[in-house]
């Protein structure tokens, strides 16, 4: 995988490459940032890598997804598109998935998560729509509604 380095037997988030803008992360190179220095790294990571920051941590007996599109130089994500993702997070919410979120043009959190592995597949999975739906906007700009 170009882009993320990964030292046996250390935390993902002790040394995080993010990938260059346009390349999500896989579920299972998703970074645990339960600790507030692998945070910290990590986001420090995206920025450098001019990338999307995305990152899982564990909250009390869940866990807990947040993605940060601020961490990269890249265009706001447009209200239409924003509008897809909050549907999205409706369909888990109202299944039980998660128990709650926040979500704006460049920033989700969803929390109370059951398990790691369904934080990380939630993670690869708005990382890669938050990555592929500013690429689309990038490539077919939405015209302003006119007043």
């Amino acid at each position: 995988m170009a882009g993320v380095r990964l030292i046996s037997g250390v935390s993902a988030c002790d040394d995080v490459n993010m990938p260059t803008p346009g390349t999500p992360l896989p579920a299972a190179l998703i970074p645990d940032c339960t600790k507030p220095d692998a945070h910290r790294t990590a986001y420090r990571s995206a920025k450098a890598n001019d990338a999307i920051f995305v990152c899982i941590a564990r909250q009390g007996s869940g866990w807990k997804v947040e993605l940060d599109a601020f961490a990269s130089s890249g265009p706001t994500i447009p209200e239409q598109a924003v509008a897809v993702l909050q549907s999205t997070i409706e369909v888990l919410v109202s299944d039980g998935t998660v128990t709650q979120a926040n979500i704006a043009p460049d920033y989700i959190s969803i929390w109370a998560i059951k398990s790691e592995q369904k934080a990380r597949e939630i993670a690869a999975a708005f990382h890669a729509a938050m990555h592929g739906l500013r690429e689309l906007y990038i490539a077919v700009p939405v015209p302003r509604s006119r007043a």
